[in-house]
């Protein structure tokens, strides 16, 4: 049994500030806060009381949890408890708006105070407030919009080119740095310079401390203009002793040590040892970069070795939009169009530079990139195929392959530790042997199969020959359609990875280690909307490769109800939203970007929109199991 409290007016006034603090609330005009605030009431629930009741009835009321805990619990499912509901949160809105019973059961999990609206004041209030009936019928876009806005706020002063000199000095280091021993001869150690395009190079003793400097002024000084034979050793010509600055110093650190040592060139050192060499140049190029800048610089370089610098230049603009609030979907696309001309310019060099065979072949992007949602923390995933090919030509194609793989490592993309790159013979196959490839997972269906599904079925044509992708595309969508065991097999295997809603806590996070009290947003929170959303475009036929077309793609087909898939669409694009988030700010302290977050360290705002969006992922989960029978 409730218990049903009036409000005073010292409760009025500790109601209305506690509205204020969330949304929609903190939106809604002052008028319509009060409105709201003088029709409320709050009930008390002991702990596994029935707030309400899936009795084929409408809900009577609007529930926002003041204190404690609700869950909801499928009244056929034996006391299974679905979703948990905390501090703000409100229930049932998807029944109040359609005015049709409750599908979940909702109890008390503690003793729990709840405000309530009764059922015809909401309606009024969703024709009065623009800002109330916006959140309740697009609640986790309107709450995403509010994370936007304060992401925007957040990020506002790393904007200021004052504030980018108080970064650590190791974020500017672009490649590693070319150092020689004290007895390299000058030749040698000239031609080291010239292969790196740089304009220093740094004497090392056996341990790696730096002992010396030559950069290219020197040489005309000193060895040019001075006559000095090339089989010299560079220690007789460097610049001993020279200053360095630890990697953890700010760039303003390095600004002050150039200006008072009268040098162009610094080395960076940890621990004493070389890790890099950072000039002028490079603090004075921290400026903001256009798309279409960024662009045509792509276009116009004519030498690999200058696009590491431009891939920089994509993360710095990456990073200048998150903090300007672009969305995550424009964000993603925009980093993947820019990774895609990066790439397609390094293989358009290699084909100049290479004597290729005259076989049609087209390079494929695989897994996040063949979906066109890279973040700022991605490897390599690529294959080649080709119409048909002599031993030899495949030689050639995969040497050719290496290459490329290789000069996208310098621009910052990893080479993949498990080999899916197309310089890997495996991967670099004729049209019919990726059939027959394809084929034979898709009989297995076993967890290898599967899990190179996951990788290899969202590929997309990068560079070549387009046909040979778009034919391997509708070959497998067919396929795929006719065996329905292995698209079984593969919604078991995406039914597996939960999205990781706790009863008990908010999340369930690892439980020790030096990932404790963390989950990983790409595992957790992003994969399971993307392994369903690939099982419906084989299921479906759709030929989209992203997640988001994909979704959309797939409820055109099946006339699924557009504001679902729509909240499964924000969801889907607020977790990456966290993951660039993350990324971002682990790049600025000069660290290894990743995935994984302490949900107890986001700020309130956040966490709720992170609970929902895992509620949507379950969801969706629930529409897939629908249609296997699961």
């Amino acid at each position: 049994m409730a218990s049903t409290i009036p409000l005073a007016s010292s409760l009025l006034r500790a109601t209305l500030d506690t509205l204020r603090r969330q949304a929609p609330f903190a939106d809604m005009d002052e008028t319509d806060l009060m409105w709201t605030a003088e029709r409320l009431s709050v009930a008390y629930f002991p702990q596994e009381a029935a707030l309400v009741e899936a009795d084929g009835q409408p809900p009577a009321y609007l529930f926002i949890v003041k204190q404690g805990v609700v869950e909801g619990e499928a009244p056929d499912a034996q006391g299974v408890r679905l979703l948990q509901l905390t501090d703000g949160e409100m229930f049932p809105l998807g029944a109040l708006l359609a005015g049709r019973a409750v599908a979940n059961r909702y109890v008390a999990a503690a003793d729990t105070f709840c405000y309530r609206l009764p059922a015809a004041d909401f309606h009024t209030l969703l024709g009065r407030s623009r800002a109330f009936s916006d959140f309740c019928t697009r609640r986790i876009a309107s709450l995403l919009e509010q994370s936007l806005r304060a992401v925007q706020s957040e990020y506002a002063l790393a904007l200021d080119d004052e504030n980018r000199f108080s970064r650590p000095v190791r974020s500017l280091i672009r490649q590693a740095p070319v150092a020689v021993l004290p007895e390299t001869p000058l030749a040698e150690a000239l031609a080291a310079i010239d292969a790196a395009r740089v304009g220093s190079v740094v004497v090392n003793d056996p341990h790696g401390h730096p002992v010396g400097i030559l950069t290219l002024k020197d040489v005309l000084r000193r060895v040019t203009l001075a006559g000095i034979p090339l089989t010299t050793a560079i220690s007789s010509v460097m610049t001993p002793n020279p200053a360095t600055l630890e990697g953890g110093a700010t760039v303003a650190d390095a600004l002050l040590v150039m200006a008072r040592q009268g040098v162009h060139h610094l080395p960076l050192v940890e621990d004493g040892r070389l890790v890099g060499v950072i000039s002028e140049k490079d603090v004075f190029t921290l400026r903001r970069l256009s798309m279409e800048g960024i662009t045509g610089a792509i276009a116009r370089a004519d030498d690999p070795a200058a696009l590491p610098m431009l891939a920089h230049a994509i993360g710095e603009l990456a990073h200048n939009l998150l903090a300007q609030g672009m969305n995550a979907e424009n964000l993603t696309a925009i980093l993947s169009s820019l990774n895609d001309k990066l790439t397609q310019r390094v293989i358009e060099l290699e084909v100049c530079a290479a004597h290729l065979p005259d076989v049609p072949w087209c390079w494929l992007a695989l897994g996040s990139e063949g979906r066109m949602e890279q973040t700022l923390a991605t490897d390599q995933d690529n294959a080649l195929i080709y119409r048909a090919a002599t031993a030899e030509e495949r030689a050639a194609l995969l040497a050719f392959a290496e290459r490329v793989n290789h000069r996208l490592a310098a621009c910052g993309f990893p080479l993949c530790k498990g080999e899916i790159m197309a310089s890997n013979p495996k991967w670099c196959q004729s049209l019919d042997e990726w059939r027959a490839t394809f084929a034979n997972w898709i009989h297995r269906a076993d967890a290898p199969a599967l899990l190179h599904a996951t990788v290899f079925f969202d590929f997309r044509p990068l560079y070549g020959a387009q046909e040979l992708s778009e034919e391997l595309r509708d070959w497998l969508n067919a396929t795929a359609w006719e065996n329905r065991l292995f698209l079984k097999r593969m919604a078991e295997n995406a039914l597996a990875n939960r999205p990781p809603l706790g009863l008990v806590r908010d999340f369930v996070t690892a439980a020790g280690g030096a990932q404790a009290h963390t989950l990983d947003l790409k595992i957790n929170g992003v994969t399971p909307f993307v392994d369903v959303a690939r099982i419906f475009a084989l299921y479906a036929g759709v030929n989209a490769s992203s997640t988001v077309a994909r979704l959309r793609a797939t409820a055109r087909a099946w006339n699924l109800a557009p504001d679902e898939v729509e909240a499964w669409v924000a969801a889907f694009h607020f977790i990456q939203l966290l993951r660039l988030r993350r990324q971002h700010t682990a790049q600025t302290h000069g660290d290894a970007p990743g995935n994984r977050i302490d949900p107890e360290q986001l700020n309130a705002l956040d966490r709720r929109i992170l609970k929902e969006a895992f509620r949507q992922a379950r969801k969706l989960q629930a529409v897939m199991a629908r249609y296997f029978e699961y």
